[in-house]
């Protein structure tokens, strides 16, 4: 890929638009350079029948290890607030605006690395097949990148955060909150209140599926 040429994974999207298919499809994506440093593409995952798709911004470091989104630290505190919340798991799909992990090593580490707008805008193709595949009642963005790649640069999660939109292009209501992740790199003195928050949020989403 020559860095004059647009990133973009349309070419590797299938013609069949079924879940399925576009995770077999994503498999192989070089929509942009991160597959040549992520071990694997992690695509969304959850039931057709999901009546919530959350967004995350890429998968992390044990995601991309196993190939299945939100099963490190961070997916383990959004299944903690969603049960405070009163959310069935089962109505919940899951993935992220970029399928592949970036990072930048440390030793033997690999640190989290934000994607930057190209690599967003290449994979966006994924994720407008999977709200088309989905249909979901809610869409709900978790962190200022997931945001701000669906409502645009200057959405900002801290002054909207919990708030409904209505009537979306690719869903009938949209909510934004803060990723996970960041309640876990925050200061550990204040993570009760910013869980308490989390869940605050999401208890929206859930006063909506009623």
């Amino acid at each position: 890929m020559r860095a004059t040429e647009p990133w973009t994974a349309e070419p590797f999207l299938p013609e069949r638009r079924s879940l399925n298919a576009l995770r077999e499809g994503a498999r192989g994506c070089r929509g942009c350079p991160l597959w040549k440093t992520g071990t694997q593409t992690v695509f969304g995952e959850g039931p057709t029948g999901a009546r919530v798709l959350m967004v995350g911004e890429q998968p992390g470091d044990r995601e991309d290890l196993e190939g299945r989104p939100f099963v490190g630290p961070a997916g383990r505190l959004l299944d903690q607030a969603l049960v405070a919340a009163g959310i069935d798991r089962g109505d919940v799909y899951v993935t992220n605006a970029v399928k592949h992990f970036k990072w930048e090593p440390l030793g033997k580490r690999r640190l989290h690395k934000k994607p930057n707008a190209r690599e967003i805008a290449a994979c966006r193709p994924w994720l407008d097949a999977e709200f088309e595949a989905l249909h979901p009642e809610c869409i709900v963005a978790l962190g200022a990148t997931a945001a701000q790649a669906l409502m645009g640069a200057k959405f900002r999660v801290t002054q909207d955060r919990g708030k409904i939109f209505r009537d979306m292009p690719w869903a009938k209501t949209f909510v934004a909150t803060m990723h996970p992740s960041s309640i876990l790199r925050g200061d550990p003195s204040e993570r009760a209140t910013a869980l308490a928050a989390l869940v605050a949020d999401l208890k929206v989403v859930g006063r909506l599926l009623k």
